[in-house]
């Protein structure tokens, strides 16, 4: 592997002092990656105790950059040559701009990356990136409810070990220095507005309902309380080779996971519309209020790349050990289907984010029984145009008693197959054999 410096790499052949100036640059420009244990010139010369290194710069980052930058900052150990040196990956931060704490929030404490160098930020570009990240931010406003109590956040951080008195909710943004409780207390709260509405349906439509809930308290209930509902129906399925069983779940317990995490952590809540949750026979679809954020498209999202809407809330959650680094939750997602014949859907509206993840069990349970089904409903259809000449979407409501949708969807992949041929459009839609 060759190494070059540039305007996303940066390397260095041991911890500095100032290298959180580097990471405070990624953070203001396009994010990098910074090796440590290579010479500016890319000779690779290692590090001895990679753990050691990762906790001292950890430590730094931490310490000195504010506001918080380690949810963007990842670190990985390579070895390259018979050596071992360590990648430190900066994301570009939603809370530009990133600056030393000991210096403040002027050209002295603020960095951007100018080609290979990195520079101290003028006044222009240190109001630039203030504009760009300001604004009305829903987790900043001061909360409308004050009455608020924290059972369940109280339960959740005592489970991770980790305080929640004034001073951690404090630090969190939680609560203002005068006591004023934040959005961010509201949605950790047991009196959290925002709600998650679940329902399970027979079949692959909404034509039957099994069961409707609706999910509400602190996000921290609405997560274990809708994990619990789906997890109860993650049905396993058993195959056998040979003498030995195999089991399989309908659905990767970590993509249930990260796509449940990501409609809590993501979603917009300045809308009081509710997440809405659907189990189907052949999948579950998650749709998370707000669209992606501006600057940031579909492709990007699939790569790993994340601007989050709610950093605040994130930030807890990652403190908590619930989400990693910004971005890691798509990529795992795809990967825990990677093999399985099938794979999830994401779409985006303007409004709306929708993940899909399907079943891997139902393309196989109960094939046989499904194919005589399909053909007993199909030769029906086919018997019905030799006696009548066509026939028309009501017509195969009354005969196979289905809902539109089904009748709708038979049809389809009736003239897919070859089976039937259609003329006209709408109303006035007639399906005539081949």
């Amino acid at each position: 592997m060759i190494f070059t410096e540039s305007e996303v790499i940066e390397l260095k052949s041991e911890v500095v002092s100032d290298l959180c100036k580097e990471v405070i640059a990624f953070a203001n420009t396009k994010g990098g990656t910074l090796y440590i244990g290579v010479r500016n010139d890319g000779t690779v010369v290692g590090i001895e105790d990679a753990d050691r290194v990762t906790l001292q710069i950890n430590n730094m980052v931490r310490d000195s950059i504010k506001p918080d930058v380690t949810m963007f900052v990842h670190y990985e150990t390579q070895a390259v040559g018979g050596k071992t040196i360590l990648a430190v990956t900066v994301q570009k931060g939603t809370g530009r701009p990133y600056y030393l704490a000991s210096k403040g929030l002027k050209p002295s404490g603020v960095y951007v990356r100018n080609g290979t160098s990195t520079d101290p930020a003028t006044d222009t570009a240190i109001r630039k990136m203030i504009k760009e990240t300001d604004g009305d931010c829903f987790e900043d406003m001061r909360s409308l409810e004050q009455n608020l109590t924290f059972q369940a956040a109280s339960a959740q951080f005592a489970k991770c070990k980790v305080p929640f008195d004034a001073s951690k909710m404090q630090t969190l943004g939680l609560v203002s220095p005068d006591g004023i409780y934040s959005n961010v207390a509201m949605l950790l709260s047991d009196q959290c507005s925002s709600t998650i509405k679940a329902a399970t349906f027979s079949g692959i439509d909404k034509s039957e309902f099994q069961d409707r809930r609706e999910f509400g308290g602190s996000l921290f209930s609405q997560m274990e309380d809708m994990y619990a509902y789906l997890d109860l129906r993650n049905r396993t399925k058993a195959t056998f080779d040979g003498l030995y069983r195999h089991d399989a779940r309908d659905y990767p317990e970590e993509a249930l996971r990260e796509a449940l995490l990501n409609s809590l952590v993501h979603r917009d809540y300045s809308f009081s519309a509710s997440t809405l949750i659907s189990v189907y026979d052949d999948r579950i679809e998650f749709v998370s209020v707000g669209g992606l954020p501006n600057g940031i498209a579909l492709e990007d999202i699939l790569l790993g790349l994340s601007v989050c809407r709610n950093p605040k809330l994130a930030a807890v959650f990652y403190r908590l050990n619930l989400i990693e680094a910004y971005g890691t939750g798509m990529p795992k997602i795809l990967k825990a289907y990677a093999g399985s014949g099938v794979k999830p859907k994401i779409e985006v509206s303007s409004n709306a984010f929708k993940i899909t993840l399907p079943n891997r069990n139902s393309a196989t349970r109960d094939l046989t029984a499904v194919s005589d089904t399909t053909k007993s409903k199909e030769e029906q259809i086919l018997a019905w145009i030799e006696a009548n000449g066509h026939i028309v979407r009501s017509d195969v409501d009354a005969l196979l008693h289905v809902s539109q949708a089904t009748a709708n969807r038979i049809l389809k992949r009736m003239v897919a197959d070859g089976l039937l041929r259609q003329e006209g459009r709408g109303r006035g839609t007639r399906y005539k054999k081949t």
